[in-house]
């Protein structure tokens, strides 16, 4: 519980509110379109999963994305599609943080990139995870080690997609993996240093770790 109030900068863990924004209003079969802006207003370099405009995923296909390969545009896309643009967006993230009771938290994003007025407390994502993994289909999402997207309207080729939380998927390395872990979501940006969110069940009980700024062994340098 150290530090657990203080305003700090989430990076990718930003994502768990923009899914749980996705499971409240819409249903999973709904078509997303990729506009200009949700696909070429992202930091170059950042992480994606590199779609075109005018691509054509599904809400569930685009939750994946965002969960296990933390991609922006697919943040941005379901952004778009529920209110229209990502600043509208940006507002129902933080009318629906201060209904679960955040009181440090202020976002203008929905994928965590980095800006000086995108914050949130280790508490406060613990109480919008909570929320989130009282979703079947988050739990179901999250815990998914790999997932294959299937050719679209603008890809020929199917994609195959990793979850980057080491304890859920093992594609880099083994050695963290832990079968009761469920749900969980990483995060890096320079200025976030690593932040991570880890759903576990223990003697019958969900417990819920973040841990935020932190000089982690993760992917250093790799943005979100």
């Amino acid at each position: 519980n150290k530090g657990a109030d203080e305003q700090r900068y989430p990076a990718s863990i930003t994502k768990i509110m923009t899914v749980l924004l996705a499971l409240e209003n819409c249903e999973m079969d709904e078509e997303v379109t990729f506009s200009h802006n949700a696909v070429y207003s992202i930091d170059y370099g950042s992480s994606s999963i590199a779609r075109d405009e005018d691509e054509v995923l599904t809400v569930e296909e685009c939750l994946y994305a965002i969960m296990l390969e933390s991609a922006n545009e697919c943040a941005n896309a379901i952004a778009e599609h529920i209110s229209g643009s990502t600043e509208a967006f940006a507002d129902l993230m933080n009318q629906r943080a201060a209904e679960l009771g955040c009181t440090n938290t202020h976002f203008v994003n929905p994928s965590g990139l980095p800006n000086e007025e995108h914050y949130t407390s280790a508490h406060d994502m613990a109480l919008i995870t909570r929320a989130a993994v009282s979703h079947e289909e988050f739990r179901k999402i999250s815990g998914t080690s790999r997932y294959v997207l299937r050719a679209t309207n603008k890809k020929s080729e199917e994609l195959l997609m990793n979850n980057h939380h080491y304890m859920i998927s093992g594609y880099k390395t083994s050695k963290y993996l832990d079968d009761t872990v469920f749900a969980g979501k990483t995060g890096y940006t320079e200025a976030a240093l690593n932040t991570l969110v880890t759903c576990a069940t223990r003697n019958g009980m969900d417990l819920i770790v973040v841990t935020m700024k932190s000089q982690g062994t993760g992917e250093k340098g790799v943005p979100i």
